[in-house]
């Protein structure tokens, strides 16, 4: 049986992962922190990329190996929302308040998940790190820099 990225991703949010308040750390979300040798102090370190790279090594997918969100729009191949489904599809957004960078610029702030779905008005992204949990979450279609087809390692 093959399971996707999404149907890996989903396991972890039945789980109920999440970060722990005060000075604890979640020790599953320490490790998908440290998969490529990164070495974050806590949990609350922004987490959204090595969650999805944790989950497409474990989907025998090609992966970012940076914690930041927007160095996915370096990984598989580039689609169009309306082409997006939900199984190996990313979605990287934008992230903060104000006038911020395009695609074009990989260190500035946003945020990767799994493709789970769309709207005319936002799209919704299977991930972690979405209120300090891994959850669904409903985003506003600005935000959206690119979708990618995860391939094959």
């Amino acid at each position: 049986m093959n399971r996707t990225a999404y149907d890996i991703a989903a396991d972890w949010m039945r789980e109920g992962v999440s970060e722990i308040a005060g000075n604890q750390d979640n020790f599953a979300i320490m490790a998908m922190l440290t998969l490529d040798n990164q070495w974050p102090e806590h949990d609350e370190t922004p987490w959204c990329a090595g969650f999805a790279a944790f989950v497409a090594m474990n989907a025998g997918l090609k992966r970012s190996k940076s914690l930041l969100a927007r160095s996915w729009l370096a990984v598989g191949e580039p689609i169009e929302l309306d082409q997006a489904r939900v199984g190996n599809d990313v979605v990287i957004l934008k992230r903060g308040s104000g006038n911020q960078p395009g695609p074009e610029n990989l260190t500035a702030p946003g945020h990767v998940g799994f493709f789970a779905g769309a709207t005319p008005h936002h799209v919704y992204l299977l991930g972690g790190n979405q209120n300090d949990a891994v959850n669904i979450g409903r985003y506003p279609i600005e935000q959206l820099l690119g979708v990618r087809r995860l391939q094959p390692l």
